[in-house]
């Protein structure tokens, strides 16, 4: 079937057109109501159930999820429906308006990723449902450049049952069975204010904070120690300190101190247990220094990511893409539709080189073997007479 893509640029240029910034900045955030509402009218015009979910405590954001077909197991083609903020001035044409150019096309959210979804709906153009063994989805989530509010809410409830998904994540295609995780959080020492000439008057938080620091330093050579995954580019868990504020003048003791830091960890390693370990090490250093250490999350975090290399998923991938399996350092949603069960892979696409940034693009030349591919993981996973385990 040849890929149609004055089809497939009149779908990109409608759900560019419509804005769907996601950020933790309140005047950038924005809802995803009408991405959801057009590709809920499409995929229901390609005969699939669809529900629109409301995301709780985060009114103006919704879900997504349209079902084709029945079964136990199924196929999970799964994709964020919102951008990143933009800074206008920098772009070359409208970032709203798709526009094309020497064989790519331009606009806000085209490689990251609104790009994926026309992709999957020509994937499917033509597939005939009723031929189905298991079902088809197509799941877009709020959020996912901000808070993850969507796909955290899915997990929370429940909400979703399949056996595989695809996280259409730009990858060029590559199939990706691991990233990294990460978790940014914020420390604050709360010691008292006094005049400089007696140390006395006051306790430094900025003192406190200087051993804090240190203590996160040998914390990450003992992580560095213990973890070690020759699969990604930068082998070892990394802990970055990012920017510290405190005190009001160099002659006042420093009364309060803040530290914001992040922490990139490689599978096998949790956020949770990462976050515990910490604020454990802190614990006797306050106590000592007799100052308040508070902890608050910056970004909720989102753990490692890991799929093996043998399972049916990641090989029916490799197969159809003529790809190897590798890894990537950003983090995606995949994690979550592992704690689901599911066997996934991030695999779209478009290239991570132009995600969030000013003119981005996809390729056409990668438009018709992607959805080639996802057309066969339809085929392979959903439509043969035996399952694949």
């Amino acid at each position: 079937m040849p890929f149609n893509l004055n089809r497939y640029t009149d779908f990109l240029r409608q759900l560019v057109a419509e804005p769907s910034v996601s950020c933790a900045v309140p005047r950038w955030d924005m809802s995803n109501q009408r991405v959801i509402e057009l590709l809920a009218n499409w995929l229901a015009d390609y005969g699939f159930e669809v529900e629109v979910m409301p995301v709780p405590e985060h009114p103006g954001k919704f879900n997504l999820l349209a079902t084709a077909g029945q079964g136990d197991g199924g196929l999970v083609f799964a994709g964020h429906s919102d951008t990143v903020p933009f800074d206008e001035g920098r772009w070359q044409s409208d970032p709203f308006t798709l526009s094309e150019r020497d064989d790519k096309l331009y606009g806000l959210g085209a490689t990251d990723m609104k790009g994926f979804f026309p992709v999957v709906l020509e994937a499917l153009r033509e597939i005939d449902l009723s031929k189905l063994t298991q079902p088809v989805m197509v799941l877009a989530t709020a959020d996912e450049e901000s808070s993850m509010s969507g796909a955290r809410h899915l997990v929370a409830s429940g909400g979703l049952k399949a056996r595989y998904a695809v996280v259409g994540e730009p990858t060029g295609m590559t199939p990706i069975h691991m990233h990294k995780g990460i978790l940014m959080e914020s420390i604050r020492v709360i010691g008292s204010a006094g005049h400089s000439s007696n140390p006395a008057l006051g306790n430094s938080a900025l003192e406190a904070m200087h051993e804090v620091m240190a203590e996160l330093l040998d914390y990450r050579t003992e992580l560095q120690q213990r973890y070690h995954n020759p699969g990604f580019a930068v082998a070892l868990p990394t802990l970055n300190l990012g920017c510290i504020h405190g005190g009001d003048g160099a002659n006042r003791i420093c009364g309060e101190c803040e530290l914001h830091f992040d922490l990139r960890s490689t599978p096998g390693m949790h956020n949770d247990e990462l976050r515990e370990q910490i604020s454990r090490r802190l614990t006797p250093l306050a106590q000592r220094r007799k100052v308040d250490i508070v902890f608050s999350t910056l970004f909720e975090g989102v753990d490692p990511f890991y799929q093996d290399l043998d399972s049916p998923l990641i090989k029916a991938c490799e197969r159809l893409t003529g790809q190897q399996p590798a890894s990537v350092a950003f983090a995606t949603e995949a994690p979550f539709y592992r704690e689901l069960g599911m066997q996934t892979v991030v695999m779209g696409p478009g290239s991570i080189d132009q995600a969030h940034q000013s003119n981005e693009f996809i390729e056409i030349g990668q438009l018709a073997p992607a959805a080639k591919s996802l057309r066969g993981l339809i085929e392979t996973l959903c439509m043969a007479e035996t399952r694949i385990a």
